[in-house]
């Protein structure tokens, strides 16, 4: 097997967490305010059921191959050609994920907190931390993500505390004026957060303890649908209908907190925490992507791949989208819509194609046997 260590199913949960919700808190806000207005909250509730059967499609593939990836096993569902053809697919959409979620943080990070720091020296400082990340293998990852996502945790139940004296849940009412309607257009964005959730396709073979593969799915699913009710529901409560106008209104959500004139100005704490989330997730695809493409071309090791492609991961996030606007178009109109093809409708060809081909053939075998 190309990749020798092991994780624990609690521990693949543990990553997938801030691999969904590192950039969800940035984004998701405004864009179920825009389309949602007061009922941005029940948004990420419609748009976890996504989440759920992505983790069951991951599930269920791995059982029929237990020891391969979804880059391996597309060739024996489909055939060779075909196989190879879909492998492609998957390896150029993480490839466009992995630069996106780059480019997403040097916008943040030389937008908001380091306005003089060159893009180029932001994206590469992190690269070159998740390459060492990814080198070490799947185990490393894992450990680091048991480091970080505690003190995620920690922190962002500390924010919601202190913004609690300035929430006003009035802001939320009425609930579903106009009907479920504009709950489920807001729901449209967040389907591409919870589809992402295929990726546990690439850990389930790496698993110690792989008859709770599913259920720490499940639980990671709905801890981060719960993530993002909060956090909707606390810049909803805090700012009102002027949520949709906020390009980062969880950000403003954190400056704005004030207590005795003393406490103030945490952003910077958040920010720490947010790149230790951000690290994760981003090294998370990486090593999908050097993993992926090992596979797709049947070498023995993928780390001698792991900065060839990380120089790529850089010259591509700096290329196609030269600002923040354009990127937030294709994060709200394009990328939903590539998301749901590829993560979710495409797996779920795959099971389809796959349970129809065992049937047949326990079907043959058995009026052979007769």
């Amino acid at each position: 097997m190309i990749e020798k260590g092991k994780i624990s199913a609690s521990q693949m949960g543990i990553m997938m967490y801030p691999t969904i919700v590192a950039t969800a808190i940035l984004w998701v806000p405004e864009a179920t305010a825009t389309r949602a207005g007061r009922d941005m909250w029940i948004s990420p509730i419609l748009a976890s059921l996504t989440g759920f059967l992505s983790v069951y499609l991951a599930v269920r593939l791995h059982r029929l191959y237990p020891k391969e990836t979804i880059i391996q096993y597309s060739e024996h569902i489909v055939g060779r050609i075909l196989g190879k053809g879909i492998g492609f697919v998957y390896l150029l959409f993480f490839l466009q994920l992995d630069w996106s979620i780059l480019r997403e943080y040097g916008e943040l990070m030389v937008g908001q907190f380091l306005p003089r720091t060159p893009m180029f020296v932001v994206l590469g400082s992190m690269l070159l931390v998740c390459a060492a990340a990814v080198r070490g293998g799947v185990e490393v990852l894992g450990r680091a993500a048991q480091y970080f996502v505690p003190l995620f945790i920690l922190v962002f139940g500390m924010i919601s505390l202190m913004l609690f004296p300035d929430l006003k849940p009035v802001n939320m009412l009425p609930v579903m004026e106009k009907g479920i309607l504009p709950a489920i257009k807001g729901a449209v964005e967040p389907l591409k957060w919870f589809g992402e959730f295929i990726v546990i396709s690439f850990m389930l073979p790496f698993l110690t303890d792989r008859e709770r593969g599913m259920t720490w799915g499940m639980i990671t699913v709905i801890a981060t649908m719960l993530t993002m009710v909060v956090i909707n529901l606390l810049v909803l409560w805090l700012f009102g209908e002027i949520t949709a106008s906020l390009t980062y209104p969880y950000v403003e959500a954190v400056r704005y907190i004030s207590i005795a004139d003393f406490l103030e100005h945490i952003e910077s704490l958040v920010m720490a925490i947010w790149v230790a989330g951000t690290f994760i997730k981003i090294g998370v695809l990486y090593y999908v992507l050097v993993l992926g493409t090992a596979q797709w071309l049947n070498l023995s090791d993928y780390r001698p791949l792991v900065y060839p492609i990380g120089m790529l991961l850089v010259i591509t996030c700096m290329w196609p989208r030269p600002n923040l606007a354009e990127l937030a178009i294709y994060l709200k109109y394009i990328a939903p819509v590539i998301g749901i093809i590829i993560q979710t409708l495409l797996p779920f060809l795959l099971l389809m194609i796959a349970l129809i081909r065992k049937r047949v053939t326990n079907g043959g075998k058995a009026v052979q046997e007769g």
